[in-house]
């Protein structure tokens, strides 16, 4: 079981790693983050902060993007290649299929995440300026914002075409920023129907506002490990959950 896993799982990872998108998405990702110490200039007595912002900040939306474009695109090309026939025609099951391209998925993400935190500092470590550990924190918290979003594209993917599943994905990510303010809409809500269909909507969305610490690293705010570890379990579990919805709905998915 857990040879064919890897075996999988590292398939995944080449295949995404030869795919020009996610190569044209590193080198986009490499020049912003260059021209980024162009931006800091233009405010000399907060230079590392706007370093900071503008570094994470670029990291955050590159990596968004591409993982839209890898969790909802991934399972519509195994189809159309006719590859997944060939796979599962073998003694491997759907679930361990869809898993295991999930672990690939997330791998190909840690790895450009890693590659991109290590070009951040050595930036700072250019110019002089402080490295924090609310900028780890922040670069760190954000693999598991992604491991969210990519689990509801999968999700959305195992029944759904490529452009419906990065459409719903896009859409979770910015509700799931937005879910505060949804929640308070609701609450201020005349209608005691709204207050409950918002509440509903709130705790159905993933709350990645909680994941998010760009601001704490902006400002060397320190985050404690006691306010960490249950947003890394909460994106655990609501990641845990979609790839379960996943390989149901993928189990049950007719192909002919």
């Amino acid at each position: 079981m857990m040879r064919p896993f890897l075996a999988l799982t590292l398939n995944g990872f080449r295949e995404a790693r030869r795919n020009r998108v996610t190569v044209v998405v590193g080198a986009f990702a490499f020049g912003l983050l260059v021209a980024s110490t162009l931006l800091t200039n233009l405010s000399v007595s907060t230079f590392d902060r706007v370093l900071t912002d503008v570094g994470i900040g670029v990291m955050s939306i590159v990596l968004v993007l591409l993982a839209v474009f890898l969790s909802s695109g991934m399972l519509s090309r195994e189809i159309e290649r006719k590859t997944l026939f060939l796979i599962v025609s073998k003694p491997i099951s759907r679930a361990l299929f869809l898993t295991a391209r999930f672990a690939g998925n997330m791998l190909t993400l840690g790895v450009l995440l890693l590659a991109m935190g290590v070009l951040f500092f050595a930036q700072i470590a250019l110019y002089g300026t402080l490295i924090t550990e609310a900028q780890f924190v922040a670069i760190g918290m954000l693999f598991f914002e992604l491991l969210v979003l990519s689990s509801i594209g999968f999700a959305m993917s195992s029944f759904s075409s490529q452009m419906v599943s990065a459409t719903v994905t896009i859409g979770a990510y910015f509700a799931g920023h937005l879910g505060g303010d949804i929640y308070e809409m609701s609450r201020k809500a005349d209608s005691p129907l709204l207050q409950w269909v918002g509440k509903g909507i709130y705790y159905a969305l993933p709350n990645l506002s909680r994941l998010n610490y760009r601001v704490q690293a902006t400002y060397e705010i320190p985050t404690p490990i006691g306010e960490l570890v249950p947003s890394m379990l909460y994106a655990v579990a609501y990641a845990t959950v979609m790839i379960v919805i996943a390989v149901i709905l993928f189990s049950r998915r007719d192909f002919k």
